[in-house]
Protein backbone atom coordinates (compact mmCIF):
# COMPACT_ATOMS: atom_id res chain seq x y z
CA UNK A 1 0.00 0.00 0.00
CA UNK A 2 1.42 3.62 -0.77
CA UNK A 3 0.95 6.42 1.77
CA UNK A 4 0.45 9.85 0.67
CA UNK A 5 2.98 12.49 1.11
CA UNK A 6 2.82 14.92 3.96
CA UNK A 7 2.32 17.65 1.68
CA UNK A 8 -0.53 15.88 0.20
CA UNK A 9 -2.15 14.21 3.26
CA UNK A 10 -2.57 17.88 4.59
CA UNK A 11 -3.95 19.05 1.64
CA UNK A 12 -6.34 16.42 1.57
CA UNK A 13 -6.99 17.07 5.20
CA UNK A 14 -7.50 20.93 4.60
CA UNK A 15 -10.10 19.57 2.44
CA UNK A 16 -11.88 17.76 4.60
CA UNK A 17 -12.63 21.01 6.93
CA UNK A 18 -13.54 23.47 4.12
CA UNK A 19 -10.82 24.91 4.44
CA UNK A 20 -9.78 26.81 0.71
CA UNK A 21 -6.63 26.46 -0.03
CA UNK A 22 -5.80 30.05 -1.21
CA UNK A 23 -2.38 31.20 -2.41
CA UNK A 24 -0.70 32.95 0.66
CA UNK A 25 0.72 36.87 0.09
CA UNK A 26 3.78 36.74 -1.48
CA UNK A 27 6.78 36.37 1.02
CA UNK A 28 10.15 37.72 0.89
CA UNK A 29 13.22 39.70 2.31
CA UNK A 30 12.10 42.77 2.19
CA UNK A 31 13.08 46.61 2.44
CA UNK A 32 12.88 48.46 5.55
CA UNK A 33 9.31 47.99 6.31
CA UNK A 34 8.20 48.99 10.01
CA UNK A 35 7.30 45.12 10.57
CA UNK A 36 8.24 42.26 9.10
CA UNK A 37 6.89 39.66 9.88
CA UNK A 38 8.73 36.27 9.71
CA UNK A 39 6.55 32.89 9.34
CA UNK A 40 7.61 29.06 9.61
CA UNK A 41 4.83 26.93 8.36
CA UNK A 42 4.19 23.42 9.18
CA UNK A 43 5.20 20.16 7.95
CA UNK A 44 3.92 19.43 4.37
CA UNK A 45 1.31 23.00 4.42
CA UNK A 46 1.05 24.11 1.40
CA UNK A 47 0.95 28.16 0.42
CA UNK A 48 4.32 30.17 0.25
CA UNK A 49 3.87 31.82 4.31
CA UNK A 50 1.02 28.97 4.72
CA UNK A 51 -2.60 28.42 4.56
CA UNK A 52 -3.27 27.76 8.27
CA UNK A 53 -1.58 29.90 9.88
CA UNK A 54 0.61 32.75 8.05
CA UNK A 55 -1.30 33.58 5.66
CA UNK A 56 -4.23 34.36 7.85
CA UNK A 57 -2.25 35.90 10.77
CA UNK A 58 -0.26 38.05 8.35
CA UNK A 59 -3.28 39.55 6.48
CA UNK A 60 -4.68 40.17 10.13
CA UNK A 61 -1.78 42.12 11.13
CA UNK A 62 -1.70 44.19 8.15
CA UNK A 63 -5.51 44.75 8.91
CA UNK A 64 -4.15 45.53 12.45
CA UNK A 65 -1.27 47.76 11.68
CA UNK A 66 -2.81 50.83 9.74
CA UNK A 67 -0.26 53.94 8.91
CA UNK A 68 2.57 51.17 9.41
CA UNK A 69 4.21 49.12 6.28
CA UNK A 70 3.95 45.10 6.77
CA UNK A 71 6.79 42.93 5.18
CA UNK A 72 6.68 39.06 4.83
CA UNK A 73 9.39 36.28 5.04
CA UNK A 74 8.76 32.65 4.72
CA UNK A 75 11.39 30.62 6.73
CA UNK A 76 13.23 28.80 4.08
CA UNK A 77 13.32 25.22 4.94
CA UNK A 78 12.07 21.84 3.97
CA UNK A 79 8.95 21.77 6.22
CA UNK A 80 9.49 17.92 6.37
CA UNK A 81 10.18 14.73 8.00
CA UNK A 82 13.45 14.84 7.57
CA UNK A 83 15.91 14.55 10.42
CA UNK A 84 17.48 18.60 10.15
CA UNK A 85 14.10 19.92 8.69
CA UNK A 86 13.35 22.18 12.21
CA UNK A 87 17.45 22.71 12.46
CA UNK A 88 17.58 23.98 8.77
CA UNK A 89 14.70 26.37 9.39
CA UNK A 90 16.28 27.53 12.49
CA UNK A 91 19.29 28.55 10.71
CA UNK A 92 17.57 30.60 7.79
CA UNK A 93 15.44 32.61 10.98
CA UNK A 94 18.05 33.19 12.57
CA UNK A 95 20.11 34.50 9.40
CA UNK A 96 17.13 36.36 7.76
CA UNK A 97 16.06 38.06 11.36
CA UNK A 98 20.49 39.21 11.99
CA UNK A 99 20.51 40.57 8.20
CA UNK A 100 17.37 42.60 8.26
CA UNK A 101 18.22 43.99 11.80
CA UNK A 102 21.59 45.33 10.59
CA UNK A 103 19.66 46.35 6.99
CA UNK A 104 17.31 48.43 8.68
CA UNK A 105 17.65 50.29 12.23
CA UNK A 106 14.49 50.59 13.36
CA UNK A 107 12.62 47.81 11.89
CA UNK A 108 11.05 45.16 14.29
CA UNK A 109 9.63 41.73 14.11
CA UNK A 110 7.14 39.00 14.45
CA UNK A 111 7.70 35.54 14.69
CA UNK A 112 5.12 33.41 13.56
CA UNK A 113 5.46 28.98 13.67
CA UNK A 114 2.90 26.43 12.81
CA UNK A 115 3.34 23.03 14.46
CA UNK A 116 7.10 22.18 12.93
CA UNK A 117 7.72 26.07 12.64
CA UNK A 118 6.86 27.05 16.19
CA UNK A 119 10.09 23.82 16.57
CA UNK A 120 11.72 26.22 14.38
CA UNK A 121 11.23 29.19 16.14
CA UNK A 122 11.80 28.29 19.97
CA UNK A 123 15.08 26.70 18.25
CA UNK A 124 15.77 30.32 17.59
CA UNK A 125 15.19 32.00 20.71
CA UNK A 126 16.92 28.92 22.70
CA UNK A 127 14.37 26.79 23.40
CA UNK A 128 15.43 23.23 22.02
CA UNK A 129 13.29 21.50 20.10
CA UNK A 130 15.10 18.24 20.43
CA UNK A 131 13.00 15.17 21.31
CA UNK A 132 9.73 16.95 20.02
CA UNK A 133 7.77 15.65 17.05
CA UNK A 134 9.65 16.89 13.84
CA UNK A 135 11.93 19.06 16.12
CA UNK A 136 15.62 19.20 16.21
CA UNK A 137 18.71 20.47 18.09
CA UNK A 138 19.54 24.09 18.31
CA UNK A 139 22.26 25.19 15.59
CA UNK A 140 21.76 28.88 15.67
CA UNK A 141 20.10 31.59 18.00
CA UNK A 142 19.20 35.39 17.99
CA UNK A 143 22.14 37.85 18.35
CA UNK A 144 21.67 39.45 21.93
CA UNK A 145 21.38 42.58 20.27
CA UNK A 146 18.72 41.76 18.15
CA UNK A 147 16.43 40.42 20.50
CA UNK A 148 14.72 43.89 21.77
CA UNK A 149 13.36 44.34 17.68
CA UNK A 150 11.73 40.82 18.33
CA UNK A 151 7.90 42.60 19.12
CA UNK A 152 6.41 39.24 18.66
CA UNK A 153 6.88 35.72 19.07
CA UNK A 154 3.06 33.78 17.83
CA UNK A 155 3.69 29.45 18.12
CA UNK A 156 0.42 27.62 17.21
CA UNK A 157 0.08 23.73 17.55
CA UNK A 158 3.85 23.94 19.39
CA UNK A 159 5.18 20.37 19.59
CA UNK A 160 7.22 21.00 22.52
CA UNK A 161 4.47 22.15 24.26
CA UNK A 162 3.26 18.06 24.46
CA UNK A 163 6.72 17.56 26.13
CA UNK A 164 5.55 20.57 28.79
CA UNK A 165 8.29 22.66 27.11
CA UNK A 166 7.24 26.63 26.76
CA UNK A 167 8.83 29.13 25.29
CA UNK A 168 10.48 31.16 28.57
CA UNK A 169 13.13 33.35 29.43
CA UNK A 170 13.31 37.03 27.81
CA UNK A 171 10.84 36.05 25.69
CA UNK A 172 8.16 34.79 27.71
CA UNK A 173 6.56 37.93 27.66
CA UNK A 174 6.01 38.36 24.11
CA UNK A 175 5.54 35.20 23.17
CA UNK A 176 1.43 33.91 22.92
CA UNK A 177 1.07 30.37 22.48
CA UNK A 178 -1.96 28.85 20.80
CA UNK A 179 -2.73 24.70 21.66
CA UNK A 180 -6.16 23.79 20.79
CA UNK A 181 -8.04 22.04 22.67
CA UNK A 182 -7.77 18.07 21.39
CA UNK A 183 -4.83 18.83 19.43
CA UNK A 184 -2.42 15.59 19.47
CA UNK A 185 0.35 17.51 18.15
CA UNK A 186 0.78 19.84 21.11
CA UNK A 187 -1.10 18.27 24.19
CA UNK A 188 -0.49 14.81 26.00
CA UNK A 189 -4.25 14.06 25.75
CA UNK A 190 -5.21 15.30 22.33
CA UNK A 191 -6.74 12.91 19.86
CA UNK A 192 -8.63 15.23 17.36
CA UNK A 193 -5.76 15.63 14.52
CA UNK A 194 -8.29 18.36 13.00
CA UNK A 195 -8.06 20.33 15.90
CA UNK A 196 -4.45 21.04 14.69
CA UNK A 197 -6.13 22.41 11.78
CA UNK A 198 -8.33 24.64 13.38
CA UNK A 199 -6.13 27.74 14.05
CA UNK A 200 -6.62 29.81 11.49
CA UNK A 201 -9.63 31.06 13.95
CA UNK A 202 -7.13 32.47 16.10
CA UNK A 203 -5.30 34.57 13.65
CA UNK A 204 -7.30 37.88 14.62
CA UNK A 205 -6.50 37.14 18.48
CA UNK A 206 -2.37 36.76 17.33
CA UNK A 207 -2.55 39.70 15.24
CA UNK A 208 -3.90 41.97 17.70
CA UNK A 209 -1.52 40.42 20.78
CA UNK A 210 1.49 41.46 17.91
CA UNK A 211 0.19 44.63 17.25
CA UNK A 212 -0.64 45.72 20.91
CA UNK A 213 3.40 45.28 21.56
CA UNK A 214 3.78 46.98 18.30
CA UNK A 215 2.00 50.06 19.13
CA UNK A 216 2.68 50.01 22.96
CA UNK A 217 6.87 49.96 21.96
CA UNK A 218 7.23 47.49 24.09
Amino acid sequence: MRFARPAGLFAALLASTGIPLLASPPAGAAACTDVDVVVARGTGEPGTLGVIVGGPVFAALRASLPGKSVSSYAVAYPASLQPDSASRGNQDLVDHVTSQAAACGNQRFVLVGYSQGANVVANSVGISSDGALVGGPIVATLPPEVAPRVAALLTFGPPIAKLGKHITGEYQDRTKEFCAAGDPICRPDGTNILAHLSYSLKAGEAAAFAAARINGGQ
